[in-house]
This record gives C-alpha cells, structure tokens and sequence, in this order.
C-alpha cells in the first residue's frame, strides 16, 4: 500500500479557513499575540470577552501549524507523568498540575456546548497500555500515583483494542475533537469584538517601553500594555534562552481506513517507539488515526521510516484498507516537562509567553490561555508559580540540561566533521541530500520538474549543520529544532534567518 505523496496530507486542507490581511502599518491595542494556534486563539477569545483589544500576528497561515496537525485528544492523562511529578515537585503541585488541565478540558467542553460548536467533539476513555513487564511495572506505579492524588482511573489487563495487552491504565471521561472549526469560532467571536488578525506577519522582537511593541520584520509596530508569545518557539528568546531550556521533536501521524472495526477510546503505548490510537470523523466518514514514532528534530533520519513503521503497524493489527492522510508535527518539551506560562523573564512582567506543551498542547495550551488571562488581570492564580517560566528544577532539570547540550554538541562537532562525497547531478526527480559543492558541504533538492535547489545547510540560529528531511521535504537542525524549507525559508524556530541560497 503506497503512502499518499508529498506535499503532507490531512483533512484539515478540506476546511475553509478565513484569510486576514498582512501587517502594513504601525497599530495600536490592549494586547498583542504572537501565535494564531490553541493558546494564542483562546487567549485572545477571553481577553475580549473583558473588553480589551486585541492583535493577533501569524508568521504563516493560520491554524496551519501544530494546532492543525494535532490527533487534538483533551486529556489529563500526559503519558507515564504524575508519578514522575510526585518524585520531582511533590502532591501539592503535581495535583495542581491535573487540576490545571482538567480545568482546561471543561472550559472547552462548556465552550462547544455554549457556542454551539460543531467540531465532532466526543467524550471517550483514555488508556496506557503495554505488553513489557517493564511499563507493566511502571503502570502500577503510574495507578498508585492516581490514587495518591484522588485523580478517578483503573487498572486493567486487557483493553478494548483487537490485540493482546498485558496491562492498561485508563481514565475515564477524556475526550477528542476537531480543533479547526473550534477555534473558527473563537476567530469568529474574537473578530465580533473588533480585534484584529495578521497573517504572514513575522514578529521579530520586542521594543522595551512604557508601553513596550512588537515589531515585525518588515519593521511595523503594535505598540500595547501587554505581550503575549504563543508561537511555537518564543519569538523573543534572548531574555530567557528557551532554546537550551527546551527540545523539538517531531511525530507522525496516517489517517487510516482499517478493515476490523475500531473499538473505541484512545490509546498511547507506554513503551517507545510510541504509538498512539484513536478515530476521528473527517469529510463525513470515520477514520483511525496511527501515530508515534517520536523522535528530536533533524535526528530521525530517515523520515519516511517513521511512516512506514506505522504503515506496518496498522496493517498488522488492524488491516488497511487506504491511507487516506499523513502528517507530521513538532512539539517543544522544556527540561522538567513542565510548560513555561507566565512573564518570560523576570524584568519583563508585561511581556508573557505560553510554550513547551510536549505533545498535550490541546488541553496545556487552553490551561495557558486560561492562567495568561488571569495574569493580564492582575488576578492571583494557584497555578502561577507551577507553570512560571523563571523556575529551574534542579532535579531534573539539571540532569535533563546536561544530557540535551551534550546531544547539542555532539550533532555541532559530527556536522562539521562529516565527509560528503554526493554531487547535486546525481540527484533524481524529488530527492535530496546533503552534497559537495566547491568542496564544502551544501544541500540539495531536485523538484519533480528537475529544478535543483542549492542551499548553505549551516544554521542561521546557532551554527549547527541542517539534515535532509525526505518525509517533509525540508531541512531540519538537529541542534534546536528549527526547520527550512528546500528554498531555505525559515518554517520553525528558533531560527529568524532563511538558509543561504548558494
């Protein structure tokens, strides 16, 4: 069965969505954010219920990032997480830290309900399973630690899903949804309230001032009282070194036709390579979504083989029928797992940023938006200091640090010692590869129609040496995580600068 070609596919290319004009101009508001996804949106749908002006600035398109690339299950089930938490930050906050997205997950489920919002949300159990005494082992610690902190689950042996398993956790009454119509709405309300939306406006950074502004590349300003950094990456880095306090990683994802009749719920392995179970209905037919096969960006090389694991994996348990969709998506994990919610810096109480969702963003990114709103206010928060950007955890922060600069370091060293023999005339139609151009080291990618595009596959953020990504079809650093396209452009930070054509 043959994967659908490149460029990506997923059913949200099937969704209208609005177009909104680009920055020209200098503008004024109550507040401006950076980041059209989940936590942008639904901070700037609560801001102006308050009454306040708001600006949104999207690099690209919007809801054509992450937040359009998400399996969007709404959970407080993070993973093997809370025994974890219990060993690291104590009952306190690690149950804040449940009730947070709890929290989370019923403000959007009052919010479909209240706003009408058709967006095939659907309340289902979630489970962690595995076949490894190992996880099996680590499930009971992972249970014991739900009882601890009066969080509702049970212990299973055998799941719902048409293959053996040897133990299962679940928590019940989690749930799914399709985030684009949702947050249309939102767009739709925001809009209704007077604030503004910018597409293809890139914020660059932060001119200090009372009132401080962002400015974007084309050197335009939104000059407000508050700043809040939604995007992917932090826009404005240089304050908190968020690109060594945090890891990319990207996972994949096929919407499947399966011929044995899907149960049920949403599933996660406990073991890696991770695979992640659930349906969805998309264009009025149901389908299965396959994901996992996580690993750090420009690191799993190569690409395609994380979709044709997953390809191997349905067709054994599940029987395909068609691979309707593929996709991938890059989530950012900070050193203790933690998200990063509040002031971005200690000196900077205006300026605020929302990041470092690992792969819940769904329901951390609506806890984000609900804390930012709080902030803005003036109003005290019991999750304030949990999620608050200036925290280091010694442990395991300082272990976790030690071990992803070291990764850092190795793949700086390894890129710049690495012998490349490949010419660009021998690459075929649609392929690409790091190759030798004058003797040193260059990228190179050949489009279907024979156009050959060179690039210098040197990082603009830091110096590392870009990989080939044959999935994506574009080049991504397995330094910090930033990604260009085969022209060099710039597609996800930390990176402000496109690669050099050569």
């Amino acid at each position: 069965m043959v994967l659908p070609p490149f460029p990506e596919s997923y059913w949200l290319t099937s969704e209208s969505l609005p177009n909104f004009p680009k920055l020209t101009q200098d503008i004024k508001a109550d507040v401006a954010i950076v980041g059209a996804g989940i936590s942008g949106i639904t901070t700037a749908y609560l801001l102006s219920k308050q009454g306040l002006k708001v600006a949104i600035v999207e690099a690209g398109n919007i809801l054509n990032g992450t937040t359009g690339h998400t399996t969007a299950k709404i959970t407080a089930q993070h993973d093997l997480i809370y025994d974890e938490f219990l060993s690291h930050f104590g009952r306190e906050q690690t149950r804040l830290y449940y009730e947070a997205n709890r929290e989370a997950m019923q403000f959007i489920k009052q919010t479909v309900r209240e706003l009408r919002i058709d967006c095939d949300f659907a309340e289902e159990d979630a489970y962690i399973y595995t076949n490894s005494d190992k996880y099996a082992a680590q499930l009971t610690a992972e249970l014991a630690a739900y009882e601890k902190l009066g969080i509702p689950g049970a212990y299973v042996e055998q799941t719902p899903l048409p293959f053996r398993t040897q133990a299962a956790i679940v928590m019940h009454d989690q749930a799914r949804f399709n985030p684009v119509p949702y947050l249309k709405t939102l767009i739709r309300q925001v809009t209704g309230q007077g604030g503004q939306i910018y597409e293809h406006t890139t914020a660059v950074s932060v001119e200090k001032g009372n009132p401080p502004a962002v400015v974007t590349s084309e050197g335009h300003k939104i000059v407000c009282s508050h700043i809040v950094s939604c995007s992917h990456f932090p826009f404005q880095d240089g304050w908190g070194f968020y690109f060594a306090r945090m890891y990319a990683e990207r996972s994949y994802v096929l919407g499947v036709k399966t011929e044995k009749a899907y149960p049920g719920g949403m599933y996660i392995s406990a073991e890696d390579p991770k695979r992640s179970l659930r349906s969805v209905t998309a264009n009025g037919e149901t389908l299965v979504l396959i994901g996992g096969e996580n690993h750090k960006t420009g690191q799993g090389i190569p690409t395609i083989k994380h979709y044709e694991a997953l390809q191997a994996f349905g067709e054994e348990h599940f029987g395909l029928k068609e691979i309707r969709y593929r996709w991938s998506a890059q989530d950012l994990t900070t050193l203790d797992k933690l998200p990063f919610i509040g002031p971005i810096a200690a000196d900077a109480p205006q300026v605020l940023v929302a990041t470092g969702y690992k792969k819940w963003g769904m329901t951390t990114g609506t806890a984000a938006a609900l804390l930012i709103e709080k902030l803005i206010a003036g109003q005290e928060s019991p999750y304030q200091t949990l999620f608050t950007p200036s925290r280091f955890h010694a442990d395991p922060g300082l272990k976790t640090l030690l071990v992803q600069n070291a990764d850092v370091a190795k793949h700086l060293i390894a890129g710049k010692l690495e012998m490349v023999r490949k010419k660009p005339e021998e690459l075929g139609n649609d392929e690409g590869a790091v190759v030798s151009v004058n003797g040193k080291r260059a990228g190179a990618y050949r489009d279907p129609q024979g156009g050959l595009h060179i690039v210098d596959t040197t990082c603009t953020h830091m110096g590392c040496e870009v990989e080939w990504n044959d999935g994506e079809r574009t080049w991504d650093c397995p330094c910090h995580g930033s990604r260009f396209s085969y022209k060099g452009e710039v597609l996800e930070g930390p990176a402000k600068k496109p690669l050099k054509i050569l």
